[in-house]
């Protein structure tokens, strides 16, 4: 009964807490829901052969025997399915082969006549005429042209103007006859029957070919003109073109995949156990899908993202929580200390106040868990539709996580007001009257010993990193993890913090003429529980605000320093697409460039056996040894790049084995072991500077990359007007050094910021609740304060600028003591990059905390006016001669 009549009192007191639980219990639901829906996510079928019977294709994973059992991983590159093999499965009955290459597709305009083309022998011929000019080749592909579709056609001095290949829409090629194993099935027209004809699949929001159309098809072999004769629905999975089977064979020679209309076990025992070949039935199929992996990546990323928020919105709820039930035991003081003279006893008192933190905990949880049940599924639609969690992804049926998000809440009301307790009990009668005005002893000896501990926890475990493994210090675990103890830290430590740094924000307003600067100093210093308590939040949100942001620019502008350091090209060539290898034509073209050197590089992986116990496998470019030192400056700490050949490998610091001359055994891309020399060792730097081979040791990876510089004495202006020409003519788009390293700079990866808004977003809403509550608290307890201040002579508005300004000054404390945190993890991420061999510059977000800070003093300088205006509007006599 005391607990319930003691919140109906002070209902101000509890529904700042209670929204601010409730908050946070509904974000961990919501979380939650979504975190349960990656754990139960439905087992997705195959999709490029959901119809095949049997699929034969080449091992996709490399398998290692080693004392403590097999380990595999998967391969880069997996191999073809050699002509011997098909001609053995074909015995066994129908076999249909799979080849699958870049079929990129730029659609002409129609016209009238197009039906014409549909069927018959009309369709065989080649068509003239203003829709298909960006569809010629031969000598008329030469000549300048205009119109829609012509940008791609450019060559000469206009390509320089034009951005080849941006009118193409990327697909992929396969032979007519494998549609079946999707299944696809025709929607209009018919099947290709000669070279020329092509099927293409359709979309919603796609390009809108039709029976009829003519195109532009750029593949491995060349680019030409081509007669859409069939459409088929889309399945999604892949933009495809079908090619007629000897058209597909003599583009793509190598069988990728070969679907068997036999009995697996059959199959199997034709093939043998060592012919390294998987036998695919059922749900393996989906291992010949293309990037059958996909989807499970996109889960782990949805689920390191929601794990994350969930427990940064758990640390933020307990901290604001605690922080507010210290307040507000801090203001019942008075009322403790008449109690207790009245009679009651310690634990009555610890009773009074754990009961009305249960209390709050169990409605606020449950309102929590209605908050998050509604809320799941906006937020599940917010992250699919910024792409930071895959189309299909949706809820679940699980209810486990409104439990947990319930009983946390519950746990973090009882805990957070567990210290709380415990410091109102020991309130003596005569203490807490004599601490009524001032706030004197803030700090037992309890806190102190808590607040250096973790104090020393927060900068010890840096420290033993930088010296043990500073690319630890990298990671978003750690980033992410390790501002928390320094918040915990400074937060225990606030109290007494608070006075030197009030004293420091009001040093130059006290010496103003006027009274305002000498009072916001003086009631500063006073009211230390109340300035601490609204610095918290502040202290909080900034220290995360600014660590992540700042964090993550950080390495985004290291990564580019190392980049501009180790690549000094003039021109730099990709291919655009991640695993799309680069078009043949324009590699042959680009090597024939006069005054240009062409340094070639493919990437591929290597697969270590570390310790006998684990494969690891790194990234890898297969490169030319003679032309790698023309265009890039690697950070070697050891041996030399030019002695690296088709028995060597260059590594970085992070290997176990990094003396130069020792041999490693590793895989290759493709699976084949081999027996390797060190050549040299480079620094291990954000990550980034991977291994080295020659093309030998590839893995069959084709060409992605293309590193252009100018020989000396040559006209460079001529060198980019080949590569251009070269370019237009193939659909590759060439890129000077600055627009290849402004496109791979710093703030490119999109989805890592709105997954960093997202979660500060958490953060900031759980802390502005706080610092709203914790200030109406303060201000409406303060009423006898102002009234006295309007009996002293002060007017109303001159109040109120007086709590605005002191509402500020605390928002500043917060302010700086986050910034402090801040500060010292971005010098250890500082430290880590330095110690890594990476010399680059700490990018403070000064736009974010900016944003911060302005939008807590607002919301502060608000919170504390309102309930104060509110108050003046009672006579300054009545005000003055209240009492609680």
């Amino acid at each position: 009964m005391l607990a319930l009549s003691g919140m109906r009192t002070r209902w101000i007191t509890f529904v700042g807490s209670f929204v601010a639980l409730a908050l946070g219990v509904g974000l961990i639901a919501a979380t939650g829901l979504a975190l349960a829906a990656t754990f139960d996510a439905p087992e997705r079928g195959p999709e490029r052969f959901a119809a095949a019977p049997v699929v034969v294709r080449a091992a996709d994973h490399l398998r290692v025997d080693t004392p403590t059992g097999t380990r595999t991983k998967p391969l880069d590159h997996p191999g073809p399915v050699g002509p011997r093999t098909a001609d053995r499965l074909a015995a066994l009955g129908r076999t249909v082969e799979d080849r699958t290459f870049p079929a990129d597709v730029t659609a002409a305009r129609t016209g009238p006549d197009a039906k014409a083309a549909r069927t018959g022998a009309d369709a065989k011929q080649p068509r003239t005429g203003p829709d298909v000019a960006a569809a010629l080749s031969g000598a008329d592909a030469k000549q300048p042209r205009t119109g829609p579709g012509t940008t791609a056609a450019r060559t000469g001095a206009d390509a320089g103007k034009s951005r080849p290949g941006q009118d193409a829409e990327a697909r992929v090629g396969h032979p007519w006859p494998v549609a079946a194993a999707a299944p696809y099935r025709l929607t209009s027209g018919r099947a290709p029957a000669a070279p020329g004809e092509v099927v293409v699949t359709t979309r919603p929001g796609g390009a809108p070919l039709r029976t009829g159309d003519r195109v532009l098809v750029r593949t491995p072999a060349g680019n030409g003109p081509r007669t859409v004769v069939g459409t088929v629905a889309g399945r999604g999975f892949e933009d495809a073109v079908f090619f007629t089977d000897d058209e597909a064979a003599r583009i793509s020679p190598d069988i990728d995949a070969l679907v068997v209309h036999a009995d697996a076990t059959a199959v199997r025992r034709a093939l043998g156990p060592d012919s390294g070949m998987d036998v695919l039935t059922g749900h393996d199929r989906r291992r010949a899908d293309p990037d059958p992996d996909r989807d499970s990546r996109a889960l782990v990323s949805v689920n390191a993202l929601l794990g994350t928020a969930a427990g940064i919105t758990l640390f933020v709820s307990a901290a604001v929580v605690a922080s507010t039930f210290s307040f507000a035991v801090a203001q019942r003081r008075r009322e403790f200390g008449l109690l207790r003279t009245a009679g009651a006893t310690p634990g009555q008192i610890r009773r009074t106040v754990c009961a009305e933190a249960v209390l709050v905990g169990v409605l606020a949880s449950a309102a929590g868990v209605w908050l998050g049940a509604e809320g799941a599924p906006l937020l599940v639609g917010r992250m699919t539709g910024a792409g930071l969690a895959p189309p299909w992804f949706a809820l679940g049926d699980a209810s486990w996580p409104l439990h947990t998000a319930f009983w946390t809440g519950v746990f973090v009301a009882t805990a957070g007001a567990l210290v709380s307790c415990h410091r109102a009990g020991r309130t003596a009668p005569t203490e807490a009257l004599r601490e009524a005005a001032v706030d004197s002893r803030v700090m037992p000896a309890s806190r102190w010993a808590a607040a250096v501990l973790v104090l020393l926890a927060g900068l010890g475990l840096p420290a033993l990193a930088l010296a043990v493994d500073p690319g630890d210090l990298l990671g978003r675990k750690s980033y992410i993890t390790r501002p928390m103890l320094l918040v915990v830290g400074f937060a225990l430590l606030a109290p007494v913090l608070v006075r030197p740094v009030g004293r420091l924000l009001t040093w130059l307003p006290a010496r103003l003429p006027g009274a305002t600067g000498v009072l916001v100093r003086e009631n500063t210093a006073a009211g230390v529980r109340r300035t601490a308590a609204v610095a918290a939040p502040v202290l909080i949100t900034v220290a995360l605000a600014a660590t992540l942001t700042g964090t993550v620019a950080t390495l985004e502008e290291a990564r580019a320093a190392e980049s501009r350091t180790a690549t000094t090209a003039d021109f730099v060539v990709t291919s655009g697409q991640e695993g799309r290898p680069m078009a043949p034509a324009f590699v042959e073209r680009a090597r024939a460039v006069e005054g240009a050197v062409v340094s070639v590089s493919r990437s591929t992986a290597v697969t270590v056996l570390e310790e006998d116990t684990a494969l690891v496998t790194s990234e890898a470019r297969a490169v030319d040894p003679a032309r790698l030192a023309a265009v890039s400056e690697l950070p070697v700490t050891a041996g030399r790049l030019s002695d690296l050949d088709d028995g060597a490998i260059v590594v970085n610091e992070e290997w176990l084995t990094t003396r130069v001359g020792d041999r490693v055994t590793v895989w290759l891309g493709d699976g084949r072991k081999a027996s390797l020399r060190i050549a040299a060792v480079l620094a291990t730097g954000t990550g980034d500077n991977g291994v080295y081979v020659t093309r030998r040791n590839a893995g069959g990876a084709g060409v992605d990359r293309i590193d252009v510089k100018v020989a000396e004495g040559a006209d460079r202006r001529a060198v980019a007007a080949a590569l251009q020409s070269a370019g237009a003519a193939t659909g590759t788009r060439v890129t000077t050094r600055a627009e290849w390293l402004a496109a791979t700079g710093p703030g490119t990866n999109d989805q890592t910021r709105t997954g960093l808004r997202m979660i500060l977003g958490i953060a900031l809403l759980c802390t502005a609740t706080a610092l709203a509550n914790t200030l109406v608290m303060a201000t409406s307890d303060r009423v006898r304060d102002l009234a006295v201040l309007r009996l002293a002579g002060a007017t109303a508005p001159q109040v109120l600028r007086l709590v605005a300004a002191e509402a500020v000054v605390a928002v500043g404390v917060g302010a700086v003591l986050g910034g402090v945190v801040a500060a010292v993890n971005l010098l250890v991420v500082w430290g880590a990059l330095v110690l890594l061999g990476v010399m680059s510059a700490v990018v403070v977000p000064w736009g974010t905390l900016g944003l911060v800070v302005a939008a807590a003093a607002l919301l502060a300088a608000v919170s504390a006016v309102l309930p104060a205006s509110l108050a003046l509007r009672t006579r300054p006599v009545e005000l003055a001669g209240a009492r609680e």
